[in-house]
């Protein structure tokens, strides 16, 4: 299975003239609600940082709305999908959890303006998508439990799942913890590492 690359990279099903025009779209968004909130953000903004009117949104979008909604999915989607993949390949459960951590973790820490966008403006997204989002992110828990009950059987499902909730608000936590750093980009890998070994100590048992 050839995944790609980014969150919001477009899939290539998309018509060969817009994918690079949403892909624009759709991470300026990503960083200016981060940055403004939803509610903050005009799509004349969206437009003005790809250097298009605002109306041209609607030519990928049916909306402020629709753009978020697709972005979450997007989002919700690339870790699915990933994390289906790693279990696959994984020789050993004990690998497979390594590797889930190792993603997740890499993830909030370089894309921490997708996680602050999903926690903050969810709502602002369609019923349809905020639906959407949350079964995928339901999936995406069950996958992660299903590993780490592999390597527990004798602990409850509810402490499994408490847990596997518990290290995602530990990595969640980088649109914040990101701030506390300086040296911009230097510090990426630092904490990386940091989030990382913190996350395996909270999911042994």
């Amino acid at each position: 299975m050839d995944l790609i690359a980014d969150p919001l990279a477009v899939p290539r099903r998309t018509p060969a003239s817009r994918p690079r025009r949403r892909e624009e779209l759709l991470q300026a968004a990503a960083r200016l609600f981060a940055e403004r909130g939803f509610v903050g953000v005009t799509v004349d903004d969206i437009g003005a940082a790809v250097g298009v009117t605002g109306p041209a949104i609607y030519h990928h979008f049916d909306g402020k709305e629709s753009l978020l909604g697709e972005m979450l999915v997007s989002i919700s989607e690339w870790l699915l999908d990933h994390g289906r993949r790693i279990v696959a390949e994984a020789g050993s459960a004990s690998l497979a959890l390594d590797e889930l951590i190792d993603l997740y973790t890499r993830f909030a820490v370089d894309r921490s303006d997708l996680i602050a966008v999903h926690y903050r403006e969810l709502v602002h997204a369609t019923d349809e998508h905020q639906r959407t989002v949350r079964q995928l992110q339901g999936k995406y828990v069950a996958l992660w439990t299903g590993v780490l009950t592999s390597l527990n059987p004798q602990i409850s499902p509810t402490a499994v799942r408490s847990a596997v909730h518990a290290a995602f608000g530990l990595l969640n936590s980088t649109p914040y913890s990101n701030a506390l750093w300086v040296g911009g980009r230097d510090h990426a890998d630092e904490l990386f590492e940091l989030l990382r070994s913190m996350t395996r100590r909270a999911l042994s048992f």
